[in-house]
């Protein structure tokens, strides 16, 4: 396992990780400087960034001292020169998620951002264009919410005309 940089905030919780060096659980304050650390520590791309959801599985396994919230934000990132990789899940919150925005560090992550924004309704203070990317602008909710409705389209099928 890797050590954090000395320059990451104190404090931040750490565990072995699966397909991954390190990962970190660093509170929702911690989070941008966590990740600024590893950006200076050369940590050069943000592979992924993601939402979850566990509303259905609030007793999921977490380091002792991290609280527990039904959102969490997931960031992979790679290290080219160090060969190393590094998680970092960050509790986002219950009724209104909501973190940082990555844009200033990584810009490659503004599509990733828009995208848990979308579908999960995670809200990243300072992104630039927070907008839906993948559903209509008028949609309402959040649909890879757990407690969104399946709903139903109804599909309307024209008669072929002619004998078949």
């Amino acid at each position: 396992m890797i050590a954090l940089s000395p320059s990451a905030p104190p404090g931040v919780l750490t565990s072995e990780a699966h397909c991954a060096d390190l990962c970190c659980y660093p509170t929702r304050e911690q989070y941008f400087s966590l990740i600024e650390s590893f950006k200076a520590d050369d940590f050069e791309m943000c592979v992924d960034l993601c939402g979850v959801d566990y509303l259905e599985h609030p007793g999921r396994s977490l380091p002792q001292g991290v609280v527990r919230t039904r959102f969490e934000v997931v960031v992979n990132l790679l290290s080219l020169s160090k060969k190393q990789r590094v998680r970092v899940r960050v509790q986002a919150g219950d009724g209104e998620p909501e973190v940082a925005s990555l844009f200033t560090l990584y810009p490659g992550t503004e599509a990733m951002e828009r995208e848990a924004f979308d579908l999960f309704g995670v809200l990243f203070t300072d992104h630039p264009d927070l907008t839906r990317i993948l559903m209509p602008e008028e949609w309402e909710g959040h649909p890879l919410r757990k407690d969104y409705g399946s709903g139903r389209v109804p599909v309307q099928f024209k008669e072929a005309p002619g004998p078949r």
